[in-house]
């Protein structure tokens, strides 16, 4: 019997939606701490746009740039549930739009929803953001921040993602309390 391929898959799933993820959402551990599963995925390009670094965060956003690709992954079978989490997890920084991506193992098109940095106009974009060596650096504590976020969501009052982000950055960047040098 042969193999559905991945964008018919997705769409006999019934109303599921496909997210190209180009960023944190990249690491399964990431994709499972907020959906609590890992859905099916394929590698993916997204032509015309670009990855940039954002100031003083360890994400990464990106904007359309002429002849530019951006190489991420498809998330497939995300049921309604899934995507407004996601949307949580996105926060005000990020626009959801519909874009069509490329599958890297089939050349198949397919459109899919991404976020979009928000603001197009920001100063604070620059050069390129790397995966590697975001997963090299930073993983550990962006992976016990998403789940720190989770855990807020079942709250009465829960904070933003980008409010659980900055508390928890800022929490990580106080010198520890028993470095202090006696007089």
């Amino acid at each position: 019997m042969a193999a559905t391929p991945p964008a018919a898959a997705a769409a006999a799933a019934g109303g599921a939606h496909s997210v190209f993820v180009y960023g944190s959402l990249m690491a399964d551990e990431v994709v499972s701490a907020i959906l609590k599963r890992i859905p099916a995925s394929s590698p993916a390009l997204l032509a015309n746009h670009h990855r940039f670094n954002v100031k003083d965060r360890i994400y990464p956003a990106i904007l359309p740039v002429e002849s530019k690709k951006v190489a991420g992954k498809v998330i497939m079978g995300i049921s309604d549930a899934e995507l407004i989490v996601l949307d949580a997890f996105e926060d005000f920084e990020y626009v959801r739009r519909r874009v069509q991506i490329s599958l890297t193992d089939t050349s198949e098109t397919m459109h899919a929803d991404t976020y979009v940095w928000s603001d197009a106009e920001d100063p604070d974009l620059y050069g390129e953001w790397d995966f590697e060596e975001w997963k090299r650096v930073h993983m550990k504590d962006f992976l016990t921040m998403t789940l720190g976020f989770m855990d807020g969501l079942e709250r009465p009052e829960p904070k933003t993602r980008v409010e659980t982000y900055q508390s928890f950055m800022h929490e990580h960047e106080q010198p520890e309390s028993g470095t202090q040098v006696e007089s």
